[in-house]
């Protein structure tokens, strides 16, 4: 792996689906998420109060009590953003070896937010760049729908340590990952780290910038990001992951798996 002291440059704009075709990876400035995104920074900072009070994880294995999370789903579909109701996580053993074939319910994102317009438009740029990243420049048939799943995720020092990945290297079994940096408060570490999966190549950096993205073609790359310590007490590192599926969200063969428990 490639040690990277600072973070790698990012990635313009009219070339982004250009660079995850050619690397896998592209990382969005915050003023380069805002124009992308058509918001602006308040507008995003008003999204992320939602972050605050949110509910524990109920399902870590490894017993931490360190992350706290909320989920919430939606189709795109020729431009529009429609929500879905509300559903359960659920990922194979392939792709999650700790949580994998765990039907997971996490409490649903606050409905003012989930139909916000600038939330619509941060989901409208995210669901067009998985279409970019799956479709020819030439092709004329109607692009397929994409199936979003959007993760709230908080991850604090409560036990002195937090695990922002605990199942560790890892890929979603989807088209498209996001990883929004919102807020890193009195903690060190949360080094991200991306490995090509079918080599040994990879990178590090840290992203630090609120609402800086770091964008994943998921089928190309594995991706981690290390523990948190803190540096003063009540630390916490605030991320949004959005992923993008083709047609289809990942389920288990299983007919009760949407119906809450």
């Amino acid at each position: 792996m490639t040690p990277v002291d600072i973070l790698p440059q990012a990635s313009p704009l009219p070339q982004l689906a250009q660079q995850l075709k050619s690397t896998g990876y592209a990382i969005l400035s915050t003023a380069s998420v805002c124009a992308w995104a058509h918001c602006t920074l308040d507008e995003l900072n008003a999204i992320s109060q939602s972050w605050h009070g949110m509910p524990a994880d109920p399902y870590l294995k490894d017993g931490g009590r360190y992350r706290r999370r909320r989920h919430a789903s939606f189709t795109f579909d020729q431009g529009v953003v429609s929500p879905v109701a509300h559903r359960a996580h659920w990922q194979p053993l392939t792709y999650n070896a700790l949580h994998g074939g765990m039907t997971r319910w996490f409490e649903p994102m606050p409905a003012e937010v989930a139909s916000s317009e600038p939330w619509l438009r941060v989901l409208r740029a995210f669901a067009q760049t998985a279409v970019d990243l799956r479709t020819d420049n030439t092709a004329t048939h109607t692009p397929p729908v994409q199936c979003i799943e959007a993760h709230q995720f908080r991850i604090d020092t409560t036990d002195g340590i937090g695990r922002p990945t605990p199942e560790g290297a890892h890929r979603d079994g989807v088209d498209l990952v996001g990883v929004f940096m919102l807020h890193r408060q009195d903690i060190k570490g949360g080094e991200t780290r991306v490995f090509d999966a079918r080599g040994t190549s990879g990178e590090r950096f840290t992203l630090q910038e609120p609402w800086s993205l770091l964008l994943l073609d998921d089928a190309r790359v594995i991706h981690e990001t290390t523990p948190i310590q803190p540096t003063q007490a009540g630390g916490y590192r605030d991320t949004l992951v959005l992923t993008a599926k083709q047609d289809t969200f990942l389920e288990e063969a299983n007919p009760n798996l949407n119906t809450p428990q």
